[in-house]
């Protein structure tokens, strides 16, 4: 049961973009930007955004040197190219556009730890570098010289870094993000649960009444990634679960810095403030079991970055977790984000495989120019 007031000034807009993470703020942000007398609202149906926008690990990365050869196992080279230039071109535009302050940004570099089992790679590295050299001018990956001083476990045989990638403050980048979109006058529901749509018309539950809403828009963005399926049944999307964990304070002060990588990416680790250790990934223990839409803890991925722990990371040093969470990414056949029209006035932004953080933004950029 609407008022007269709620059906006057809440129901209808230029613009409804359905999902409140990066790519969806993203969305609205360029979009008023381009046409600022539109009217915008957004709808989520979380308190917070619903994914991984706020449940991601906070690295500003765009592909170790074991991932990149991966994508060339299995993409052409203009392709992998094309896929590292978006998603550092989009990392280079949120700091450009919000500041490293803002974004608690920090330039130390990302790391990638090289076990028996990648050494290979190794032999691969100048080709990889110049492959890359078009977009950065410079060797991207090199061997660091003294590995001993970061204290990794004895599996540790090389450690490669990447001059380029770095780490942020996740929930400064989502805060900065809602700031913009008051600051343009773009309205946020929560609790907006978006159960169908109709051509222009959303129709949204009510989450104290389950009534249901009838929102309209001229124009409609899917920005739900993992989710954008249940509108859309034939897109190639496929959720994927990340687990992320948070240690207590560190004893002794973490002797390293930067943002770290193992196993192909799959694992990845850094230094949070107040020298705890954040830990997250594993997915690939468990692909099956990971290819959910559900927030739950699966104890298989937990024991193994426990193990990690213990054995890489901080060998034979007594870690305690204090914090656990999970986010739900989406992945397909290809690596390339969905960013296309399914109607005359709907389209849609999903499937950042992983990388919202690098191309939310771009993403954002190419979705508004569609619509």
């Amino acid at each position: 049961m609407l008022s007269y007031w709620e059906k006057t000034h809440f129901l209808k807009y230029d613009l409804i973009v359905i999902g409140a993470g990066i790519v969806g703020m993203s969305t609205a942000i360029q979009y008023k930007l381009k046409f600022p007398q539109s009217s915008i609202a957004i709808l989520e149906r979380g308190v917070f955004p619903f994914g991984a926008s706020t449940k991601n690990a906070g690295f500003a990365c765009f592909g170790s040197l074991t991932e990149i050869l991966d994508d060339l196992n299995m993409m052409p080279e203009e392709e992998v190219l094309a896929l590292v230039e978006k998603r550092y071109q989009g990392l280079l535009a949120i700091r450009k556009v919000f500041g490293d302050e803002t974004l608690s940004y920090q330039d130390k570099g990302g790391f990638e730890l090289i076990t028996s089992q990648e050494v290979s790679a190794l032999d691969q590295m100048n080709r990889i570098n110049k492959l890359l050299m078009p977009l950065f001018g410079k060797d991207v990956f090199s061997v660091e010289k003294n590995i001993h001083h970061y204290g990794f476990g004895k599996d540790v045989l090389h450690i490669v870094r990447n001059k380029f990638e770095g780490e942020l403050d996740t929930g400064k980048y989502i805060l900065a993000l809602w700031d913009k979109c008051q600051q343009l006058g773009i309205r946020l529901h929560t609790g907006a649960e978006v159960i169908r749509i109709d051509g222009q018309q959303i129709h949204v539950k009510e989450p104290l009444t389950n009534d249901v809403i009838q929102f309209e828009a001229l124009k409609i963005a899917i920005c739900t990634n993992a989710f954008a399926k249940r509108f859309f049944p034939e897109l190639d999307i496929t959720p994927g679960r990340g687990l992320v964990m948070v240690s207590t304070p560190m004893q002794n002060k973490i002797p390293w810095e930067g943002a770290f990588h193992y196993d192909k990416g799959y694992v990845y680790f850094r230094n949070v403030v107040g020298d705890r250790l954040l830990i997250g990934g594993g997915r690939n223990l468990d692909f099956e079991g990971e290819r959910t839409e559900t927030f739950e803890v699966n104890s298989l991925l937990r024991t193994y970055l426990e193990k990690l722990t213990r054995t890489i990371v901080f060998p034979d040093q007594k870690v305690d977790f204090e914090m656990e969470w999970t986010g739900i990414m989406a992945f397909g056949e290809s690596k390339k984000p969905i960013i296309q029209r399914v109607s005359e006035n709907i389209g849609v932004g999903v499937r950042l495989g992983g990388m919202g953080v690098a191309i939310g933004w771009q993403a954002g950029t190419e979705l508004v120019d569609l619509l």
